[in-house]
């Protein structure tokens, strides 16, 4: 399995209501940063990284990106697209629904994460596991959003969002990557968390934990928004 050959599954259809008023009218994806829709950074660092294979996750205002992105070829990348349909089907469900596109083994990548680290490093790191999935994850300590993983002895003990325990100082950071055997015991045309089919893992000891050393950046919030503008512009929008 060459980590170049895996597509890229970016879950972006939520509503983005932390963004609002900005995503009353395009969706999170489109939301300017830089000067540039979000997007165009995220392919950009994407393609640096060998990465040209892409299935947007995609519901809310979706049309909106395949109007401005196609089919990817004017970026020099294969760009496909899983609509949820009329009813949200959640992070899980979105990658349920997207997986005759995924094939056996696939990066997942949160819609509104810009992350500027080795993506092959953990696609290998993935694939010396054997298991069915891996989270990469953050030393966070509360610093950029709520820890939520217990990660000790280079395994993730604990993941959960709404339960925390003292022993979390980590975060999921934002990439993962999965089997489409994780995925098998689900429902289909259901609503389904990633975080749940990712707590289901732990329990199994089938979910892989791989520490990244550097902050991690978003655009889920105002704050997140800001911060990230002020990267790019600094890096010269990393072209």
């Amino acid at each position: 399995m060459r980590s170049t050959d895996l597509p890229v599954a970016i879950l972006a259809g939520g509503l983005a209501t932390r963004l609002r008023p900005i995503t009353e009218k395009v969706p999170k994806l489109l939301v300017e940063v830089a000067g540039e829709p979000f997007f165009s950074h995220q392919i950009r660092l994407l393609k640096k990284e060998g990465l040209t294979r892409l299935v947007l996750c995609v519901g809310y205002l979706g049309e909106k990106i395949v109007e401005l992105y196609g089919d990817g070829s004017k970026w020099g990348i294969h760009i496909e697209y899983s609509f949820d349909g009329p009813t949200l089907l959640g992070t899980g469900g979105a990658l349920i629904q997207a997986l005759p596109k995924l094939g056996e083994a696939f990066y997942v990548l949160y819609g509104d994460s810009y992350l500027p680290i080795d993506y092959r490093a953990c696609a290998d790191a993935f694939d010396r596991s054997g298991k069915l999935g891996l989270m990469t994850v953050f030393e966070n300590h509360e610093r950029y959003d709520a820890s939520n993983v217990w990660f000790a002895d280079g395994e993730i003990r604990v993941y959960d969002k709404k339960n925390k325990v003292p022993q979390m100082h980590h975060i999921d950071y934002g990439l993962g990557l999965l089997r489409a055997e994780a995925l098998a015991s689900c429902p289909k045309n259901e609503v389904v968390d990633l975080a749940d089919v990712y707590k289901r893992l732990v329990s199994e000891r089938q979910l892989a934990g791989y520490e990244i050393k550097q902050r991690f950046y978003e655009i889920g919030s105002h704050a997140g928004l800001q911060e990230l503008d002020v990267l790019l512009r600094a890096n010269g929008n990393q072209r």
